[in-house]
């Protein structure tokens, strides 16, 4: 495995990102693969939320709102203080759930440090709207799986089993890889996540060889 992985994040890649080197630039400068670059980026971003916001600012790409969208979020605003609640993103009416995918875009942005002054401005007064608790703990738990499992390979054993496990803990981390090769074969798998999988942990995909002894 990679001993970058181990040191993530290399403190020289995230001061390239911080003034506005983009993730393949830094990879070609340095040699690496832009997916090992990323990965450290993410645990970057994760340590610092202002990360994000300051490579955006470095790089100028961080553009002002356009007049339609900060109509929509007036709009957005004035039907939340009539109906007292959020928009439902599964919501029976169409308009409904287009607004609430649009405070889900700017709740995205807000937690990578890339919401533009403008919206946080406007939004400030909406109680709760940055709030998405569920998803923020789910997102978390699946980071912290992946270190476990890059600790789990690194003491040398072989890939942990969602059956006939040796431990709790193997099948947790057996019930959890295999969740994530079923959800990338069927295409369900983010990307982004593929390729922080492919970078820590190097043949996740294919697992086991069937048969084949446990590593000594």
């Amino acid at each position: 495995m990679d001993s970058k992985v181990r040191r993530a994040p290399d403190a020289e890649w995230v001061l390239m990102y911080r003034l506005g080197l983009s993730r393949k630039r830094i990879a070609d400068l340095v040699g690496a693969e832009p997916a090992t670059v990323g990965y450290h980026l993410v645990i970057a971003r994760r340590q610092d939320p202002r990360l994000e916001a300051a490579h955006l600012a470095a790089a100028g790409t961080n553009p002002k709102p356009s007049a339609s969208s900060l109509a929509c979020m007036d709009e957005i605003i004035a039907w939340i203080e009539a109906k007292g609640r959020l928009p439902r993103e599964r919501s029976e009416d169409k308009s409904e759930r287009s607004m609430a995918r649009w405070l889900s875009d700017r709740r995205r942005e807000a937690v990578q440090g890339t919401l533009h002054g403008a919206y946080r401005e406007g939004l400030a007064g909406v109680q709760g709207w940055g709030r998405n608790h569920r998803a923020a703990a789910e997102e978390a738990r699946w980071h912290r799986r992946l270190a476990q499992l890059v600790d789990f390979r690194e003491e040398g054993n072989d890939w942990p089993r969602h059956r006939r496990c040796d431990s709790e803990r193997e099948h947790t981390l057996g019930v959890w890889i295999h969740t994530q090769r079923s959800k990338h074969r069927r295409g369900k798998l983010e990307a982004e996540k593929v390729k922080l999988l492919d970078t820590a942990v190097p043949g996740w995909q294919a697992g086991r060889t069937r048969g084949r002894p446990p590593r000594q």
